[in-house]
């Protein structure tokens, strides 16, 4: 989903709604700034959780294991700093569940994709984001 990047990047991220995030994150050998936007498939006040589409194989996903930095925009909010973590396993079953459950249409579009993509049953990784604590 690079389309909406120049919006956000613009300001007017807001304009696409509530699901979308632009993660800004930096690449693993450039070093330098990179973008992606993807579906929230959870979101608290505390936290914002994504899953990886394509999988551990995703460069944002390996950019943010290999460096850890991540700055968000959503909403009106633009390029929050943001603690990353990567949900385990269960983690990312209960939030998987959760995520079917409140949007099942989305869900089997999603998993369709993802599916078609891995060439069959996908790994869905999913990234946990919050601010960090002061």
């Amino acid at each position: 989903m690079r389309m909406p990047i120049p919006m956000y990047r613009a300001g007017f991220g807001w304009l696409l709604g509530g699901r979308l995030v632009m993660i800004e994150h930096l690449g693993r050998v450039s070093h330098e700034p990179k973008y992606v936007v993807v579906e929230i498939v959870e979101r608290t006040p505390q936290r914002i959780v994504v899953a990886s589409g394509l999988g551990r194989r995703s460069q944002w996903y390996r950019n943010l294991k290999a460096n850890g930095v991540a700055f968000l925009s959503t909403g009106h909010a633009r390029r929050v700093p943001a603690h990353v973590r990567f949900l385990d396993a269960a983690e990312s079953a209960e939030v998987l569940d959760r995520y079917t459950r409140e949007h099942p249409l989305a869900w089997k579009h999603l998993k369709g994709a993802m599916d078609a993509a891995a060439g069959g049953d996908a790994d869905i990784p999913l990234v946990e984001f919050t601010r960090p604590r002061p």
